[in-house]
């Protein structure tokens, strides 16, 4: 066959065994990395349990006045689990701005390195638009090509897609890009006859049949971009640690259109940064993978992370749905580095575009992070991946965690009503300050960190409208966290009634929100929040006004869903200057190539349309009439 009609190459087999989570961890694998880290663990984990052993201490005393009730000992459990997460996010975020206020910003004219590996780009995709997910991959092969690079990698376009028209579009625009690009040997596509273990297996079928003609392979999504500078730094950190497994990124958000994306984008410019380099600076080789955007040593993946399924029925049992933080673990149980690299700057992805559209991934990511709990006692792995799977399932749980909390609060503020004297008024209101202070200061260390920087703080359209936009941005973070609350508690109910998330393709492209789905999203969260305010006024208007966050977000959930979810109140906000970054001021060349190229497949539509159309209609042939003798012979006949 021509090279142009080749989709793949040929085999380069490499055997992928299934791992099992009942043996232990390799010999030498604990021993093979000098434990730098302990001591900060150590300051970590002691700074977070001091201020959770204060905190509850002041808690025990607000609680003691009547006694201590059954009720009194479920709110005190409740809140010394809720405090503990909170003040574990502060002491990291806090080391992170340390680290972040004292590093040098990465220079454009340091040398790019040499690099010596082959590297595969993959990108799984499963019933995506096929322009993004092939503009993406143009726009990266051309970044590659101007660094001179671009025969040391190849662009596999994997494909899970069910749709059939999907499917055509695919294999469609995948030759066509090859040959627009006269790299037939460079960029590749695969459709599996069956999708088996979704993403995962996609992946480990790829590793299977080709992994070993590759280095290593770099994970991106539909929605992933990479600068080409990025990606060859990161094959050269890659070649440069023989003991690393995996390199995870800190991806960016871009391309966000409505206010709720902007919202997303913005917080993950500014926060993103110094929670990056917090959780690098405690993880170490004990990092973590957040299932793209990372470069990974395919024969550690191999021999690693063949992901077994999980015994037992719903909802824990089967395929391991949130493969990532999984795989991690199972790279550094075989000896392999797990690390991050917050320092490079160029990869991005995109945001949901609105709270609905949020919460929609956000159930699929809720069962799969679930699923985790039946995983947590697997033999072998480090301690501190344990602690991330462990914080992976408390990213969902905290959710009915604050609701039982708020439950039990009102129950322990009617049965002690009056009891609570003056004294302790400063005690509650001070617990409440600190409280509201460790979730703020990382947000504030990190819009310090950022406006420390001349250039960025003008990108963001300088002081005034960078703090403008921090103030925003909490305050409608604020409000819309009861509202996430009970999503995310549904959400658990359903995953443990053995509900299935099921499958589907994600909406990355914003539209408008009608008031009858707003209402079937959000009735529910209205009335809840107008009973509420009912029954807490009724109870004591003062437990109303301490819960007024959580009783205005929810009345007004259908509004703030509706209007964060428009296009058009999104460029408005662009045009006023608020939740600016960077990006968006002085673009990378990758974003802009991708977003011109999308445009222009979008405008080739009908064309692809009648093309298809004259492949599928039947070809009209021209047959001559008979005439003369031909004519009187066939008549007589």
């Amino acid at each position: 066959m021509e090279p142009a009609l080749q989709t793949l190459p040929g085999r380069a087999a490499l055997e992928m065994p299934i791992q099992s989570l009942e043996r232990d961890a390799v010999k030498g694998a604990r021993a093979r990395f000098a434990d730098s880290h302990r001591w900060r663990r150590i300051l970590l984990l002691g700074a977070t349990g001091a201020s959770t052993a204060a905190a509850a201490a002041i808690m025990t005393q607000l609680l003691a006045p009547k006694g201590f009730s059954p009720a009194d000992g479920l709110m005190l459990a409740l809140f010394v689990v809720l405090f503990a997460w909170v003040a574990f996010a502060f002491v990291s975020g806090t080391a992170g701005f340390l680290l972040a206020w004292r590093a040098r910003a990465a220079s454009p004219l340091d040398p790019q390195p040499i690099i010596f590996t082959r590297t595969a780009l993959l990108m799984p995709t499963y019933n995506e638009d096929p322009g993004r997910i092939l503009s993406g991959a143009q726009a990266i092969y051309e970044e590659l090509d101007a660094l001179g690079v671009a025969e040391l990698y190849d662009i596999y376009v994997l494909s899970d897609t069910r749709d059939a028209a999907i499917a055509q579009a695919e294999a469609t625009g995948v030759v066509r890009l090859r040959l627009r690009l006269g790299a037939p040997d460079r960029i590749f596509y695969r459709r599996r006859a069956l999708n088996r273990d979704r993403k995962a297996g996609n992946i480990a079928d790829w590793v299977i049949k080709f992994g070993a003609g590759y280095e290593s392979m770099i994970i991106l999504d539909a929605d992933s971009l990479m600068t080409g500078d990025t990606i060859v730094r990161l094959t050269a950190a890659m070649e440069r640690d023989e003991k690393a497994g995996l390199i995870q990124t800190l991806p960016n958000i871009i391309g966000a259109t409505t206010p709720f994306a902007r919202l997303q984008q913005f917080a993950g410019r500014i926060y993103g940064p110094i929670i990056a380099r917090g959780q690098d600076w405690w993880s170490g080789a004990e990092g973590n993978y957040w299932g793209h955007n990372a470069i990974i040593r395919t024969r550690a993946f191999a021999e690693c992370a063949g992901l077994p399924h999980v015994k037992g029925g719903k909802p824990f049992g089967g395929h391991i749905m949130s493969h990532d933080f999984v795989e991690a673990a199972l790279l550094r149980r075989g000896g392999w580095a797990v690390r991050m690299a917050p320092e490079l700057t160029g990869s991005y992805e995109e945001a949901p575009p609105s709270l609905v559209d949020m919460a929609v991934r956000d159930r699929r990511w809720c069962q799969g992070n679930l699923q985790h709990s039946a995983i947590l006692g697997a033999r072998g792995f480090h301690w501190v991946s344990r602690l991330h799977l462990a914080r992976g399932v408390l990213a969902y749980l905290t959710a009915p965690l604050w609701l039982a909390f708020l439950a039990a609060g009102a129950f322990v503020w009617f049965d002690q009503r009056g009891a609570i004297g003056e004294a302790s008024a400063p005690m509650a209101l001070g617990l409440f300050v600190l409280t509201m202070v460790l979730l703020l200061i990382p947000k504030v260390m990190g819009a310090l960190v950022t406006a420390r920087d001349r250039v960025a703080r003008q990108a963001c359209g300088g002081r005034i409208k960078m703090g403008l936009s921090v103030v925003t941005e909490v305050a409608l973070s604020a409000l819309m966290a009861p509202i996430f609350m009970f999503m995310h508690s549904v959400a658990v109910a359903d995953v443990l009634r053995g509900r299935h998330s099921g499958w589907a393709a994600q909406q990355r492209d914003d539209g408008k929100m009608k008031l009858k789905d707003a209402w079937k999203r959000h009735g529910i969260h209205t009335l809840l929040g107008l009973g509420w305010t009912v029954a807490a006024y009724r109870l004591d208007p003062l437990l109303l006004a301490w819960t007024s966050p959580l009783a205005v977000g929810l009345v007004l959930s259908m509004p703030i869903s509706m209007l964060t979810s428009r296009g058009d109140l999104g460029r408005f906000c662009e045009r006023l200057g608020l939740f600016r970054i960077p990006e968006e001021v002085e673009t990378p060349r990758v974003i802009r190539r991708a977003v011109e190229l999308r445009a222009r497949y979008a405008a080739e539509a009908e064309m692809r349309f009648q093309i298809d159309l004259m492949f599928r209609s039947p070809a009209e042939v021209y047959r001559p009439k008979p005439q003369g003798v031909q004519a009187n012979l066939r008549a007589a006949a």
